[in-house]
């Protein structure tokens, strides 16, 4: 079974915690987590770069000089492709990105996220996150006694919406707080370290039901 390191909320440290099998079962399955990344990321292009052709370019409507007898190239339009603001041949046009993926998929992509991270040794679960008052120092001050303030990118998944937590925390740029049944696989595969309340992980199955790519 895997374990994480424990701190109550008070920032204290206790015994190793023992991650529920049901979303840490020590399984990976690289291909399906690749997919469903790859599939998030997709599905958040907007895909709206376009080009004109020479169809949608204004001017151009007769030839710039007659077929015979100037010496030059003969030339039908000043809007062809080979014309300075002329069209774009196989230009990029809007298109959708969208790739489903199906609800088992993501839940088994989103598994595998999890157990990378607490192999890695990058898990660790807190007693509950409780502010009094939006409180940036604080929050400082606890990622700080539990070890995890110098990382790069730091996940606090909590145990659904708490505007306390989320406002104590917004003003650091390497920390993201959200709903702990909202992380997706690429949210998590993106942090450097998880930190996550015990009450969420007491619920990981119906969490696994809700999430969304």
């Amino acid at each position: 079974m895997l374990t994480a390191k424990y701190f109550n909320a008070a920032g204290e440290p206790g015994e190793a915690f023992q991650l529920p099998e049901e979303l840490f079962d020590g399984v990976v399955n690289d291909a399906v987590l690749h997919q469903v990344v790859k599939a998030i990321l997709a599905n958040r292009r907007q895909g709206n770069a376009s080009t004109k052709t020479r169809a949608n370019v204004s001017g151009g409507a007769r030839k710039p000089w007659k077929q015979k007898g100037t010496g030059r190239a003969r030339q039908g339009t000043i809007r062809a492709p080979h014309w300075r603001g002329g069209g774009i041949v196989f230009g990029p046009h809007p298109r959708s990105y969208h790739q489903d993926v199906p609800r088992k998929v993501k839940a088994l992509a989103r598994r595998s996220a999890f157990n990378t991270k607490a192999q890695g040794e990058q898990v660790t679960v807190i007693e509950r996150l409780a502010f009094d008052a939006p409180k940036t120092r604080e929050a400082v001050g606890l990622l700080g006694k539990m070890g995890v303030a110098g990382a790069k990118r730091v996940l606090v998944l909590t145990d659904g919406n708490n505007e306390t937590v989320f406002r104590s925390f917004r003003n650091l740029p390497n920390v993201e707080v959200l709903p702990f049944a909202q992380a997706s696989a690429y949210d998590v595969m993106k942090a450097r370290q998880l930190v996550i309340e015990a009450s969420a992980l007491q619920s990981a199955v119906p969490a696994e039901e809700v999430v969304n790519a």
